[in-house]
Formats: C-alpha cells, structure tokens, sequence
C-alpha cells in the first residue's frame, strides 16, 4: 500500500520528511499488517548519520516499520540545479551512510545509477541463495558418487 510521496523541495531534510511521514501516515498503523517506507534519494541527508540512526532506530521500533533507501547517483556537479545542499558527501560516503541507516532502521539498501547497480541487498540475497543451492548441489552429486562407487 503507496501511502504518502513527500518532496523536500531541493533540501535533504531526512528527518522532517520521515516524522511527516510517521505522523501523517502510519498513525493508522494497527490496521495494517505490515508497514514499510521507501526513502528515493540523490544524496546525503542534510543531518549528520550517527543522529539520523538514532532517530530511525527509535521512530521504526515505536512503529515495528522498515525503512528501505534507494540511492540514485548522478554524475553532476554539486550545486548544478541551483541548489546547494546543506550537507555533502561523494557518492561512496554517501553509500556508507545509508547502509548504517538501513541497519538502524532493519531495513534493505539498494544504490544504482546511470551505469546500473552499484549495490543491493535483495541482489546479495538472491546470490547469496543461489551459492547455498550450488554448494548443496554439489554436495548431493558427490553423495551421489559416493553411493554409486559402493554398489
């Protein structure tokens, strides 16, 4: 269920934008069974991390919520469209500060850009899954063998 788009009109004001969407939105929260929020973002909030972390473990433990961020990277100068942020980090840093975000939040981190995905933890998985069942399927086949060879 899609509940609420905020736009931050050019500020990375994290923390004004999710308490607007705790307040507004997930005040109904009994009546559903589960609840998530996606964060779309170019770049780093305009709070610093360690405060941001904070705030997101407490406000997703209050509503047993996950909060899940995709990180687009554009290749632009800071400041191209007119906006300077309150905040700036390279894309690297910027990575590393919403997976520490995500982890506050037990969510999922996904960071892609114009050249493809950089990054995702749902890509991690389904690897992660598909190394398990090789490694389990090789194992069965030497099982297998191993039968074969004592009969």
């Amino acid at each position: 269920r899609w509940v609420l788009s905020l736009e931050c009109k050019g500020s990375r004001n994290f923390m004004s934008a999710l308490r607007r969407a705790v307040e507004v939105d997930f005040k109904d929260r009994d009546k559903h069974k589960s609840q998530g929020l996606y964060l779309l973002t170019t770049g780093i909030p305009d709070q610093e991390t360690h405060v941001v972390c904070a705030y997101v473990a407490e406000v997703c433990r209050g509503f047993d919520l996950q909060l899940h961020i995709c990180l687009f990277s554009v290749m632009e100068d800071v400041g191209s469209n007119g906006v300077t942020p309150a905040r700036y980090a390279n894309p690297t840093e910027t990575a590393t500060a919403f997976k520490e975000i995500v982890q506050a939040a037990n969510g999922r981190f996904h960071w892609f850009g114009e050249a493809g995905i950089f990054e995702s933890d749902d890509i991690t998985a389904i690897v992660s899954e598909m190394e398990k069942a090789n490694s389990y399927s090789q194992k069965c086949a030497l099982l297998v063998e191993s039968l074969k060879q004592r009969s």
